[in-house]
């Protein structure tokens, strides 16, 4: 696989979601924005809480991960964390759900 870039884009990621491709999409925001909005097969993991609970990611190591947030920002900061970790397939998505929401699913309220 090549190298990949530190940030995907919203339609890459809906194509990854709809190709069924093996990956691991990750929500970094907060419960209280996650109980708000949400992406179907994103699993929350809040920036917040990352540092503390980065060995609930060790099996996810050598898989894609695809990172999103509100807007694109604090997934950014944690994938070039993981990748500090040695997560070498960390990928931001960028503009987050907000972007996603405006390009991809309307029907998801923009905050």
């Amino acid at each position: 696989m090549s190298e990949l870039g530190l940030e995907i884009s919203v339609g890459e990621t809906k194509q990854l979601l709809d190709s069924g491709a093996d990956f691991y999409f990750m929500d970094c925001r907060e419960q209280n924005e996650w109980d708000f909005v949400k992406i179907e097969g994103a699993e929350l993991l809040p920036m917040s809480e990352i540092q503390t609970r980065v060995d609930e990611l060790e099996s996810q190591k050598d898989r894609h991960i695809v990172i999103h947030c509100h807007h694109g920002g604090r997934s950014l900061q944690v994938a070039q964390w993981l990748r500090q970790q040695g997560f070498s397939q960390a990928q931001s998505m960028a503009g987050g759900i907000d972007v996603w929401s405006q390009e991809i699913d309307s029907t998801k309220p923009r905050y």
